[in-house]
């Protein structure tokens, strides 16, 4: 018996999964009844797991291939959190929730991972150590559910992380598995201008927090293209601007927030220091004054090369050249990148889409779905990958 032959095998296992989770969808930390379909599905087969989080869930497969020693400890990740959206989609599997949805594919996610559970039980024979399954809940969220799992020390003896993502990017059959940096960094500003407020027909009288406000956003725009090199790309946006109380009253306030988006986990420190420089001067430039609060958000997900080669090869191995996938990296975020902290990781993107049927809208989109024939070929690798790194 092999991967695919037993990848087959559970096909319609998979899809019956996800629609089941795709129709009672959850919010970050509310998981409650799909964890409870997860220990169900666990616990039919006698395999042992542990609760770290009230709503989440790590199995414990222990290979049984001679051996001497414990082995190699292979982490399996998959989120099972869904979003705040309305979805729009009429199908069978329809969201039966309001306003809640699983536009993120994180549905797809805990499915085909439960679908590589059956494989790897039914193949224990043929790998030596240990495979923890993780089925992480609130990704979405933050401070995430990556840094709850990890808390009590569940997973402190894993030597290896291996995560994946359904990519509405690549076409079904396609996965993308490249090393080096896959997603970017995070971190949030708050900015607080405070000027002296007074009446719109005079505004000399006044300091308008609002101007003010609108000259930092304008002027934050060129703290990427004049002040870092090229080859270190990031991103800066200001979301929101609340200031102002009447049509006819200068604002003595504006109350400002944004992002920035990074990939070297050194510009953290630059960007923030450049973004509260550029804040205080532009703000004093104009006779008001500015706080800057730059709050650090998820470290970058970057693919470790020797498991991203390794990931390459048990893909060619299931399905040949073909099946070899290329994305871009995304400046999105992602709190896989927790896991890095304890050892290497690697996050593979599988193709989702069929723009024939118009499966081939963008994550947190009301219509997004996927072809249900990709959660074959992510259970497929999550299995393959885990025989090769525990042979």
């Amino acid at each position: 018996m092999d991967v695919k032959t037993l990848a087959d095998e559970f096909k319609r296992y998979g899809i019956e999964i996800r629609r089941k989770i795709h129709s009672y969808p959850e919010l970050s930390w509310q998981e409650k009844e799909t964890t409870t379909l997860i220990v169900k599905e666990l616990e039919t087969l006698g395999i042992p797991y542990v609760r770290p989080a009230e709503t989440g869930v790590i199995a414990i497969i222990q290979g049984t291939k001679a051996g001497e020693g414990k082995g190699k400890v292979l982490g399996l990740r998959a989120d099972i959190d869904a979003l705040p959206i309305q979805e729009a989609n009429e199908c069978s599997y329809k969201s039966t929730v309001p306003n809640v949805m699983h536009a993120c594919g994180h549905d797809t996610h805990a499915a085909s991972l439960l679908e590589a559970v059956q494989i790897i039980w039914r193949l224990r024979d043929q790998f030596y150590g240990t495979v923890k399954v993780i089925f992480q809940p609130a990704e979405e969220y933050f401070p995430s559910g990556a840094l709850a799992m990890m808390a009590k020390g569940d997973l402190d003896d894993v030597n290896a992380f291996y995560g994946a993502h359904v990519s509405p990017e690549l076409p079904t059959g396609q996965i993308s598995v490249e090393a080096g940096p896959r997603m970017a960094s995070s971190a949030s500003i708050d900015i607080n201008v405070t000027g002296k407020s007074g009446h719109g027909a005079r505004p000399h009288t006044a300091i308008d927090a609002l101007v003010t406000a609108a000259a930092i956003v304008m002027n934050l725009q060129t703290l990427v293209s004049r002040e870092l090199p090229m080859e270190n790309t990031a991103v800066i946006s200001i979301g929101t601007i609340q200031s102002g109380t009447a049509k006819n009253i200068i604002a003595e306030e504006a109350v400002m927030s944004g992002t920035f988006r990074f990939y070297d986990p050194n510009l953290e420190k630059v960007i923030g220091e450049a973004v509260a420089r550029i804040a205080q001067n532009t703000a004093a430039a104009y006779r008001a004054e500015a706080s800057v609060i730059i709050t650090p958000g998820l470290p970058p997900v970057v693919n470790d090369e020797a498991l991203s080669a390794m990931a390459e090869k048990s893909l060619i191995k299931l399905w040949g050249d073909k099946a070899v996938g290329y994305l871009p990296r995304s400046t999105g975020v992602e709190d896989f990148a927790y896991y890095s902290r304890i050892a290497p990781s690697i996050m593979a993107y599988f193709g989702g889409i069929d723009a024939e049927r118009e499966i081939n809208y963008a994550l947190h989109n009301s219509r997004f779905d996927v072809d249900e024939d990709c959660l074959t070929y992510a259970a497929s690798l999550y299995a393959q990958f885990a025989l090769d790194f525990l042979a």
